[in-house]
């Protein structure tokens, strides 16, 4: 289970790495998108810094999955991106669903692998 594990962490953190430096690379052709989906990712370019936090968060997520270093760190950092694909999929590109829900699976099943690093954060009160 271990080297499943492991495989799995090495490929979702090559998949955020390579996704997070064709942001700023662009060697990967991007399909078109709808309108919606279009107008939102303009919004997100106007405000001058968050296209460019998006594809750096993703490549230090990435980073730290690939090499296996502070994991549960890195899962905390792509936690929020993880959300935001999904409903980015559901509410404005349906067609990128079925990738979407695979990426927030696998966050899942690392995230339970590492339970013991985020368990402190869900207890209540002075321990």
């Amino acid at each position: 289970m271990r080297t499943a594990i492991s495989v799995l962490r090495i490929l979702f953190g090559l998949l955020f790495l390579v996704f997070g430096l064709n942001g700023f690379l662009h060697f990967l052709k991007m399909p078109p998108i709808p309108a919606p989906a279009g107008a939102f990712f303009g919004a997100l370019g106007a405000t001058g810094y968050m296209i460019p936090l998006l594809f750096a968060t993703q490549i230090l997520g990435g980073i730290l999955l690939v090499i296996g270093l502070l994991v549960p760190v890195g899962l905390a950092i792509l936690a929020p991106v993880v959300v935001n694909i999904i409903l980015f999929h559901i509410f404005l590109d349906p067609a990128g669903l079925p990738l979407a829900i695979v990426v927030i699976v696998v966050e899942a099943i690392l995230t339970g692998w590492y339970w013991q690093s985020f368990a402190s954060m869900f207890r209540t009160g002075m321990q």
